[in-house]
């Protein structure tokens, strides 16, 4: 081997491909649904609602262990194990599959309207002018489903690392342009729920947009796509940790921007342009454009994955071979992806849709961590992996924590 092949890049690489499922799930996961949720909970309430997501971290963690772990000791994913060991198995599994896709097809109406206005604002402060918000989105729709028509599942792992480096950098570098008060963030870490409209709402689509119900059966057919068997146990729990520390890094740091700045100037936020042309005199057009290009990054590396969701959630189903290039992927993609044009017609700002879809995932939530429990408890599945004690703890927590979270989504959205 070549001294230059020993490089950092070399190492860089290595790390990326022992912990491509955690990767290829931060990109599912942070995106414009967790900064729009962050950002306005750090505007709003500075970081007085750090403890949600640290807990919401801790909880996504468990899970993604536990059904990991149900994959590769079981050989099938999540809604075959469903299937094969509920009495109403294919009532449960029907019910989370047309859940998890109502619930993406109103994200990608959100994340597609935030990064339509992303790109107008990016281009007005280039070169003074804007383009129309259809064209935009129809380029960007035109783009995405190109990739999809001529992707494979390598292909789209790379792509979403990608966008998770960028987005991660650009968050790192707008957090120390902007200069946010640490006194501020540090005197707002008093865990408490505030007492005024929408507030619990906001809890709960920090949960959903978090712990999110897709993010565990994606997992388990992103685990089963890597070809891992129980052999990579270690691997599993290992790439679930970086994959969760992530999580909780970004979306700390968004939040803490949100806090550090919007929060001490008494401001909130409403619309996601606000958050740029606000940030602008904080660290100039540079800071603004670093911040547009990693919100677009996060956005981008959720589109994906949403719009693969369905057909991935069928061939799980009915245990057909998921082949991105199928006519299956291709029809139910460009149906999926059309949705982006979803608030071109509806008259909904892009963030209230993404708060109310994220919330919308919170209710989901228990029916994917109830199955989760009376699984990994089940001898004849798990065999000597059955879970044990600290296992069956933190499932009970997150179940716990699912119906509260679900109780206030419920509460605010009635």
């Amino acid at each position: 081997m070549t001294k230059s092949s020993k490089g950092p890049f070399h190492k860089i690489a290595l790390i990326l491909a022992a912990v491509g499922p955690g990767l290829f799930l931060i990109g599912y996961n942070i995106g414009t649904g967790s900064v729009t949720t962050m950002a306005k909970a750090g505007a709003k309430y500075g970081m007085s609602l750090f403890w949600a997501l640290l807990l919401s971290v801790i909880f996504t963690y468990i899970l993604m262990v536990a059904y990991g772990q149900l994959t590769l000791v079981s050989g099938q994913t999540a809604l075959r194990n469903f299937r094969q060991h509920f009495k109403i198995g294919k009532v449960l599994a029907l019910y989370v599959i047309i859940a998890l896709v109502a619930g993406e097809l109103m994200a990608v109406m959100g994340v597609m309207g935030i990064v339509t206005d992303l790109l107008q604002e990016g281009i007005r402060l280039a070169f003074g002018s804007t383009i129309s918000a259809f064209w935009i989105t129809l380029v960007i729709v035109l783009g995405l489903y190109a990739l999809l028509w001529h992707g494979q599942y390598k292909a789209f792992e790379k792509l979403l690392t990608a966008f998770v480096i960028i987005m991660g950098l650009c968050f790192v570098v707008v957090f120390f342009m902007v200069k946010p008060e640490f006194g501020a963030i540090a005197q707002g870490l008093i865990p408490s729920i505030p007492d005024e409209p929408g507030s619990l709402q906001l809890v709960a689509a920090m949960a959903g947009t978090t712990c999110s119900a897709a993010v565990f059966i994606v997992r388990s057919t992103v685990v089963a796509e890597k070809g891992w068997t129980i052999k990579d146990l270690s691997a599993e729990k290992r790439d679930s940790l970086v994959s969760a520390s992530m999580m909780l890094f970004l979306s700390a740091i968004i939040m803490a921007v949100a806090a550090g700045t919007l929060n001490v100037m008494g401001l909130e936020l409403t619309n996601t342009i606000e958050m740029i042309s606000l940030f602008e005199p904080i660290g100039g057009k540079i800071a603004a454009f670093v911040l547009i290009l990693g919100i677009a990054g996060a956005g981008l590396s959720t589109v994906f994955p949403i719009i693969l969701i369905a057909p991935w959630l069928i061939c799980d189903y009915t245990g057909r071979e998921r082949n991105v290039r199928s006519p299956l992927f291709r029809i139910l993609g460009l149906i999926g992806i059309l949705f982006g044009f979803g608030l071109l017609i509806l008259d909904e700002r892009p963030p209230a849709m993404m708060i109310f879809s994220q919330a919308f995932q919170a209710l989901i939530l228990p029916a994917v961590a109830i199955p989760a429990l009376i699984l990994l408890n089940n001898e004849k599945i798990m065999g000597k992996y059955k879970a044990g004690l600290w296992t069956n703890v933190g499932l009970w927590a997150v179940i716990i924590f699912s119906l509260i979270t679900s109780w206030f989504a419920i509460i605010d959205m009635l």
